[in-house]
């Protein structure tokens, strides 16, 4: 409950601070009907803002994007489970780096009072990555400690209907929230950070668990295949989670910080939002980390949507001459 309601109010706390002038602001636009940009282009910084807010939504789209079409097309990979949640958070990737398109570009504050805000919907979508990392943890954890335990009861089908439940869990509670007052949709944030606490907190043993697992446990595995997945499948989640809670864990603190005492930054928008661009940034990490860390992934890409959009390019990866392969014959990549 807590990743849901904490993602979804995750400016609350930094809106109900705006000052009078803001709130001045906030209703002649809504009289007049218009959407500002999130900058007024009065110096050089505003110029390098808009620049870099577009320049980081496209580059999210185009990262996270093909991964969601490698995985949709290419069979092999969506019958493995770590694939299918590698799927979900892309697909959230995808959509936070669409939203950067509006959130970015124009004059958006979410929260209470909201400016041009789209009732938490788009911030929301942080709340699902948290769920599914977290499930995504514990298939790691059973598929390589309880082989036998996992094999039979963490089916295809409990797979995807934990990331399904991802995305119900979070919205379902966010629609609900936003019909009740906003004294107790306060008391419910608060309850959300500290429920989130203990997400963050079992987050974070399941990582120092994983690592354990990858660096002693399965160094006495038998040379296998299994056991170079299973490695694979650590190394990438392990790395995942890390860079979430890096990027993700100053906005939490600051929100923590205003709610506690009373401090902490407030910012114009969620352009300038400097936590809240962090958070984001997770949209361009994560599915970088998927490539790095699985030859398979990065592979299927290649042969399924780069090298259909370049073919000079996948030609070039093909015949790219390596220590082995000193004549320049077609390499295989793994």
């Amino acid at each position: 409950m807590g990743s849901g309601l904490s993602s979804s109010y995750m400016n609350t706390l930094n809106s109900s601070c705006i000052t009078e002038t803001m709130l001045h602001s906030n209703i002649t636009d809504s009289v007049t009907g218009g959407l500002n940009l999130s900058v007024d282009f009065d110096s050089p910084v505003d110029y390098l803002i808009f620049i870099f807010q577009f320049l980081f939504a496209t580059t999210a789209v185009l990262v996270a994007g093909p991964v969601v079409i490698t995985i949709l097309v290419t069979r092999a990979l969506r019958l493995q489970n770590r694939f299918i949640f590698m799927l979900n958070t892309s697909i959230c990737d995808t959509l936070v780096g669409f939203s950067v398109y509006y959130v970015g570009l124009f004059d958006v504050q979410e929260g209470y009072p909201s400016r041009n805000g789209t009732y938490n919907m788009l911030g929301s979508l942080l709340g699902v990555n948290i769920m599914t990392f977290l499930f995504a943890q514990f298939d790691r954890y059973f598929a390589v400690c309880h082989p036998f335990i996992y094999t039979r009861f963490i089916t295809r089908r409990v797979v995807i209907s934990a990331n399904v439940y991802c995305w119900f869990h979070v919205y379902f509670q966010l629609i609900i929230t936003n019909f009740l007052p906003l004294s107790k949709a306060i008391q419910l944030y608060v309850f959300s950070i500290v429920t989130l606490q203990v997400i963050v907190f079992t987050k974070v043993v399941m990582t120092i668990k994983l690592y354990v697992v990858a660096r002693f446990q399965l160094e006495r595995d038998p040379p296998s295949a299994e056991k170079e997945s299973n490695k694979e499948s650590l190394k990438i989640i392990i790395f995942v989670v890390i860079s979430f809670l890096v990027l993700w864990c100053p906005s939490f603190v600051n929100i923590v910080l205003r709610l506690v005492i009373g401090r902490g930054l407030t910012f114009k928008n969620e352009a300038t939002n400097l936590f809240a661009i962090m958070a984001r940034f997770n949209a361009v990490c994560t599915p970088t980390v998927y490539l790095w860390g699985s030859p398979a992934l990065r592979e299927a890409m290649v042969r399924t949507v780069w090298g259909r959009v370049c073919p000079r390019c996948k030609r070039r990866i093909g015949s790219c001459p390596t220590k082995g392969n000193r004549k320049g014959r077609p390499m295989k990549i793994h």
